[in-house]
């Protein structure tokens, strides 16, 4: 029990348990699936957008239907477990409105004004905002292998988004961006905060997703968030098809599938590996971009995709080192040995005053 708790509570501080190979390997199958499967939520969005969705229609229609999707499951894994619920209640809160509603209402708005590799890879800098939050707030400050694997990643990012280029960045895209880099942050540090009694991954999701159904509907009715939506048929991959179509796409694949899988890899891996290994989200959004909408990369971003990868394997390499440096126990070891001469003084010193005594 007690070296289940020390593992949860590393977990919830964003390292990983390396001493589990079958966990970690678990862990990395479930990130590579949620990032892929996330990579596909750019492209169902557009198709809504350009037919005339607002990204907040499209953001609410999606967590809804994913939340009634994983009605049932979450249920059945909840049963007899409703106080678990309750106790996870603020959890839930921040999961649903920072790394659900939040998160995705702003990454809707950046590629409203932007390309979707370009708002993703924006929002991707979520990955160096954990990392800093872990060293601020935990005391993780990152070795070596993990900050050369940071500079990296980001030279990879700048790359595929092509600063130097002739490509036009909105301002107020960049911003919505910055954003949901700050709310992605937010969606692995919670999902990895697993504590020692942590809701099923399913379950998680569910409830997080109904929290962001109810804030999004409550600024939507009141006029704050724009919600226009449209029955008609909208183009998707060069067809006209019912609108159906993209929205169960978007809730079942890109949310209940990604969510849950995210979950699970962020708990078995760590809030710092799991958004590193994360940024496949990016290249697997540049490839669907680029085969389903035809948006080609350049080879310079083809190079930033390759640096990206770079950064997750330096990433991966510090987490199998471990939480420390071996070394770091030699002096410990040592001040037994040095204690003993000490000590044994004192024994002799003890018996010659007993000799001396009437």
């Amino acid at each position: 029990m007690t070296v289940t708790r020390s593992r949860n509570a590393r977990a919830g501080a964003g390292g990983s348990s390396t001493g589990n190979a079958s966990s970690s390997g678990s862990g990395l199958v479930l990130a590579v699936v949620s990032a892929a499967t996330f990579g596909t939520s750019g492209t169902f969005a557009a198709s809504l957008i350009a037919a005339g969705w607002s990204p907040a229609a499209a953001v609410v229609t999606r967590v809804a239907v994913a939340a009634l999707l994983l009605t049932l499951p979450a249920l059945l894994q909840l049963r007899g477990r409703w106080a678990q619920l309750r106790r996870a209640a603020p959890q839930v809160a921040a999961y649903g409105l920072v790394a659900v509603a939040g998160c995705q209402l702003c990454y809707f708005n950046a590629i409203e004004r932007m390309p979707v590799g370009v708002a993703l890879l924006l929002e991707y800098l979520g990955a160096v905002l954990v990392v800093g939050w872990l060293w601020l707030r935990h005391g993780q400050r990152p070795r070596r292998l993990t900050i050369a694997g940071t500079v990296a990643a980001i030279a990879g990012l700048a790359m595929v988004l092509n600063l130097a280029g002739s490509a036009r960045l909105s301002p107020i895209g960049v911003t919505w961006g910055l954003l949901a880099a700050a709310g992605l942050a937010a969606y692995f540090l919670l999902s990895a905060a697993a504590g020692a009694d942590p809701l099923p991954p399913i379950a998680m999701a569910w409830a997080g997703m109904l929290t962001g159904t109810a804030a999004l509907g409550v600024l939507g009715w009141t006029g704050l968030l724009p919600m226009t939506a449209t029955t008609r048929n909208v183009d998707f991959l060069h067809h006209q098809v019912s609108w159906l179509v993209p929205v169960l796409g978007l809730s079942l694949v890109a949310a209940a599938i990604a969510y849950v899988a995210g979950i699970g890899a962020a708990r078995r891996l760590g809030a710092k590996l799991a958004s590193f290994v994360g940024m496949a989200e990016v290249l697997f959004a540049v490839l669907f971009a680029w085969l389903l909408l035809s948006q080609l990369p350049s080879a310079v971003q083809f190079l930033g995709g390759a640096f990206i990868l770079a950064g997750v394997a330096l990433v991966r390499l510090d987490e199998l080192r471990g939480p420390g440096d071996p070394r770091a126990a030699i002096p410990r070891a040592a001040t037994p040995r040095a204690e003993t001469p000490r000590a044994e003084t004192r024994s002799a010193a003890t018996r010659l005053a007993a000799r001396s005594r009437p």
